[in-house]
Parts: C-alpha cells; structure tokens; sequence
C-alpha cells in the first residue's frame, strides 16, 4: 500500500494512458462495426462469410499482430498507434457479430409500418432500427468494451506505457505488490468503462428500463 501511494502519479499517468488506449478502440470498432453489421443483417448469404471473417480477425494472436503492424502501417515498433489499431480490429470483429444480430433482431413488420408511414430510409434506420437495435448493441459493446481493457496491457509487452507496466516490471523485479496494483487498476477500468456504458445507454434508451419494467410487471 505504501507504494501504491509513493508511487501514485506514476500509476495515475499510466492508467490515464491505458484508459486513452482503450476508449479509442471501443469508438473506432464500434463505428466500423456498425455499417457492417446492418449490412450483414440485410445480405443474409453474406452474413456467414462477413461473421466468418470478423472471427479469423479475432483469432490473430494480438502480439505478433501488434509486431507486424509497424512493417503495415509505417510506423516504429513503440508508437502506440499499433496497439489502438490492432485494438480496434478486434473490437470491430467482435463488435460485427452484436451487430449484426441486434439489427436481425427488429422485427420485418415495425420496419414495413416505418416505410408506410413516409420513412425515408436513412430516417427508418436512424429513427426505428437503430434506436430498437440499442439494448442488443450495448450488450455487444460492453463486451468489447471489457476484452479491449484487458487487451490494451499486452501492448506493455512491445514498449507501449500502460497499467501492464505494472505486470511487466513487478515480473522482472519478483515484486508482488505492484503486480497486484497492475491488476486491480485494469479491474477497476473496466468497470469504471462499464459502468459508463450502462449509465450513457440510462440517458439516451430510456425505453429500454420502460420495456424491462413492463416484461417484468406481466
């Protein structure tokens, strides 16, 4: 404990850095995600070959991944720009298949009375699918969420700065305490990410608690 305080800015520097190195996959795979996914749930003879494909990509061992990348990208072997696109691809294959499913999941007839009604398509998709589509993507994106968080402390192992430090360095010098202060730190991100996802989706799908309160009252 006492080192954790001498030590503190030194841990608060690298958390921010793991959180930044996080949050940036969460957003990049989410968007590219996204458009995939609606695609996939409209080209059902596609769907296995694009679901497929996201399941290759997350198969790839992210530490050879985060070594090959700067021989791809043009960049040094420490620039933390490796990490967040590796980051990203792994959340976008594995954000692809939430996606898919939760636009799978809006029912063929709400989207006929959307048409019916005058929706253009971009307005169908924004104003009915998306919104309906909600609760399924956040359960995918909480995933990702917590598998980015985890993911990130692997780039410790190339030279980039963040809470996996702590594991790296605690292993090298046998020092037990800030291995364990490396592990609660990325816990503790994660459930701070989660708990803003849950909070974000409170304020903008308030009729997602209104469909679980009536499920619950019947």
């Amino acid at each position: 404990m006492n080192w954790a305080i001498d030590n503190f800015d030194y841990i608060w520097s690298l958390t921010l850095k793991h959180i930044w190195l996080s949050v940036i996959p969460i957003v990049a795979g989410f968007l590219i995600a996204l458009p995939i996914g609606w695609y996939a749930s409209r080209h059902r003879r596609l769907r296995g070959s694009i679901l497929s494909t996201g399941s290759v990509i997350y198969s790839i061992p992210s530490l050879p991944l985060f070594v090959a990348l700067p021989a791809i990208l043009g960049t040094k072997i420490l620039d933390p720009l490796n990490v967040v696109v590796a980051l990203a691809l792994y959340a976008a294959a594995v954000m692809v298949r939430s996606a898919a499913d939760a636009f799978s999941s809006v029912s063929a007839e709400v989207l006929d009375a959307a048409s019916a009604t005058g929706f253009s398509g971009r307005q169908r998709f924004f104003k009915v699918q998306l919104p309906l589509a909600g609760p399924v993507l956040l359960a995918g994106l909480r995933v990702v969420a917590v598998s980015t968080v985890s993911l990130v402390s692997i780039g410790s192992l190339v030279g980039v700065s963040n809470l996996g430090t702590l594991f790296t360095d605690g292993f090298a010098r046998g020092f037990m305490t800030e291995i364990v202060i490396g592990v609660v730190a990325t816990v503790v991100v994660a459930l701070m990410l989660d708990a803003l996802l849950v909070a974000a989706a409170r304020v903008l799908m308030p009729w997602s608690r209104v469909a679980r309160t009536l499920r619950s009252s019947v």
